[in-house]
């Protein structure tokens, strides 16, 4: 059997059973009728303000004042709004004291207007104050009992605000000020402890520091020194004590000696331009010079003299180099005695420091509310004026019942045919030639039935739609019921007129 054989099979079926579907749908759209005619109407009232914010102060005070734009205040009003102390205003300004009859009452009253009451901003400066209630004489109470109290709010919250702001700092000041005097007490003294062993707060270098920079720097100065003094003996060692003095005037010898004298104050024996004076002196005095008497060697003489220097400043050096070694000895045995001196004066420098930051910030903090308060002084930060008051609405927000009903009438038309489909699932009726010959009997064929115009057959179907029709009636009886009840006295007076 192919698909559309099985479906007209389902459909002839199913169309036997639709009585029981249009009386499913009937039930369900009853139901849903009741249902939806039984939910309360909701009656909603709305006011509109205005927050008039000051821009050129909001300028002249961003980054060194505190944030009081008109947003922010907007936002604490409306939070403001919500706390119990506003809501229990709000329901003793209205009746809706009434309607408490007990404890567990009052609070679910207090809940409901805390979810009902909505601020909803519909631009930066313009914002909506929105309540529904079943009685729209309330739900307009409502919101102009909101709307006063936001205004009051708005006259006052922001100074009360700073003034707040202000004692809470001076305390923390006061507080913080204690802690940070305590806490450079106990630093100074930790310090004073341990001159030795932590660092200077001027140069940042410790006793110890500097005391093996001090060696290092003497024993460089040491190692230089005997350097010196071992050039200066070699220079001596070479050096004659007594010099010939010449006769005849061999001045050409006197000249070479001289230069030679200056060239070993600078150069060793081993020098070549040494060496070549050396030599040349050699062959002046050979070629004519007369050795007479001797005398003192003025380069020895010197030579002698810075000696004696070299030997006073390496024995300095040495008595320098004992006395920082054994400094530093005593410095470094006294930090291995200490090892947690370091640690325990870097957790109180840390507290110090945290504790001097947080003071500060809340020095320019005071200062910060200081320039608030005086600009909310000098101006009103934020007006507030009633751009749209409240009112007593005439027609309900909500519930939408056409949208309800229809969805009802959906919803009751679709059970019936889900109804009709699954009984023609479970009907084994003969519907088809195909149904018979499952039954494996020879079929010849089949015949059509001729109905009169006024069959019982036809009769049924016309009542069947007409009991389809019947329901939309309802459907639309039901949706336009509210008007055409509002409008009745108007119908009864033109009737009879």
């Amino acid at each position: 059997m192919n698909i559309s054989t099985q479906l007209r099979r389902h459909v002839v079926a199913a169309w036997r059973h639709r009585w029981k579907a249009l009386a499913l749908s009937w039930l369900i759209f009853a139901i849903g009728w009741v249902g939806v005619s039984a939910i309360p109407d909701q009656y909603r009232s709305t006011a509109r303000v205005y927050a008039d914010a000051d821009a050129v102060l909001s300028t002249l005070l961003r980054g060194i004042a505190i944030d009081s734009t008109a947003g922010r205040e907007v936002e604490l009003l409306q939070r403001t709004l919500l706390s119990r102390p506003n809501l229990e205003q709000i329901v003793a300004r209205t009746d809706l004291d009434k309607r408490v009859t007990s404890a567990a009452s009052r609070e679910a009253l207090l809940l409901k207007l805390a979810e009902g009451i909505r601020l909803t901003p519909e631009t930066r400066n313009l914002f909506t104050l929105i309540y529904s209630d079943p009685d729209p004489r309330m739900a307009k109470d409502v919101v102009q009992a909101a709307l006063n109290i936001f205004i009051e709010l708005a006259a006052g919250t922001d100074r009360q605000g700073i003034e707040n702001a202000q004692g809470f700092l001076l305390q923390q000041i006061a507080a913080y000020e204690v802690r940070l005097r305590e806490a450079e007490r106990r630093r100074a003294e930790f310090q004073s402890r341990n001159v030795d062993i932590l660092p200077d707060p001027a140069s940042g270098v410790s006793r110890l520091e500097a005391a093996r920079g001090r060696v290092l720097q003497v024993e460089g100065d040491l190692q230089d020194a005997r350097t010196r003094r071992e050039l200066t003996r070699q220079q001596l060692n070479t050096q004659p004590a007594t010099v010939a003095e010449t006769a005849g005037g061999n001045a050409r010898a006197a000249d070479i000696e001289r230069e030679l004298r200056e060239m070993r104050l600078r150069l060793t024996d081993a020098h070549p331009d040494v060496k070549a004076a050396q030599a040349a002196l050699a062959a002046a005095r050979a070629s004519g010079g007369v050795r007479g008497a001797t005398r003192s060697n003025p380069v020895y003489e010197q030579l002698q003299i810075r000696m004696v220097d070299a030997d006073a400043q390496v024995a300095s050096l040495e008595r320098q180099m004992r006395d920082a070694n054994a400094d530093l000895e005593r410095l470094d045995a006294k930090a291995r005695e200490q090892p947690e001196v370091l640690a325990q004066f870097t957790n109180l420098d840390r507290d110090y420091n945290v504790l001097r930051r947080n003071y500060e910030e809340l020095l320019a903090r005071r200062e910060s509310i200081s320039l608030a308060e005086a600009a909310r002084t000098g101006s009103d930060r934020v007006k507030l004026e009633v751009v749209d008051p409240p009112v007593v609405p005439n027609l309900p927000a909500s519930p939408n019942r056409p949208l309800l009903l229809a969805g009802v009438l959906v919803a009751s038309l679709g059970a019936g045919v889900v109804l009709a489909l699954l009984l023609s699932q479970l009907d084994s009726g003969f519907y088809t030639v195909h149904d018979l010959r499952r039954l494996d009997v020879p079929v010849l064929g089949r015949i059509s039935a001729q109905q009169a115009r006024f069959a019982p057959r036809a009769l049924s179907t016309a009542a069947f739609g007409a009991a389809c029709a019947v329901l939309f009636v309802a459907f639309a009886a039901a949706v336009a019921g509210p008007s055409i009840l509002a409008h009745a006295p108007e119908f009864i007076v033109r009737a009879f007129a």
